[in-house]
Formats: structure tokens, C-alpha cells, sequence
């Protein structure tokens, strides 16, 4: 059992550091689908597709959207900077 703890202590199993980064990853991937819904719906608005109503109730939808993830963000202890995990060679990820 002792070498189980060594490891445990090694991967530092804190339960307060495993809340924030499963927190951060959580809206990292939020924050990601955010964005590419954004586009999408800039893609649709200037593709003339939409109608005015429509165009008003999804920018109402992403502005919402956008306020819940800076509350998240702040209950958290979390800026848009944390949210932007390093993929190595591959870059960051936004």
C-alpha cells in the first residue's frame, strides 16, 4: 500500500486541483464551442439565410452565452487566457 500513496502523492490527487482543472477543461471545451457557433452564425447572417428575427434572437442567444461562460470563468477563478491549453506541436488550442 505504501508504494499506491507514493504514486498518489506523486500525481498530486487534491481535490481542489482536480476541481479546477476539470472545471478549466470543461470550459475550454465550452469556450471552443462557443466560438465555432459564433462563426457559424456569422457565416449564416452574412449568407443572407437568416431573417431579422432570427438574426436578433441569435445574437441575444450568443451575448447570453458569452455572459454565462465570463460568470463560470469568475466562479472558477478563471480567465480566457487559462482557457487556452497548449497542445504542444500542435499549438494552443484557440
Amino acid at each position: 500500500m505504501s508504494a499506491n500513496r507514493g504514486i498518489a502523492e506523486r500525481i498530486n490527487m487534491n481535490p481542489e486541483d482536480i476541481e479546477q482543472g476539470l472545471a478549466q477543461l470543461v470550459l475550454t471545451i465550452l469556450e471552443l464551442l462557443r466560438q465555432l457557433v459564433e462563426r457559424q452564425a456569422i457565416k449564416r447572417v452574412e449568407g443572407g439565410s437568416l431573417t431579422d428575427e432570427q438574426i436578433e434572437k441569435l445574437g441575444t442567444a450568443l451575448l447570453n452565452l458569452e455572459e454565462k461562460m465570463e460568470e463560470l470563468k469568475i466562479v472558477f477563478g478563471l480567465e480566457g487566457k487559462d482557457l487556452n491549453i497548449d497542445l504542444g506541436p500542435l499549438g494552443n488550442l484557440m
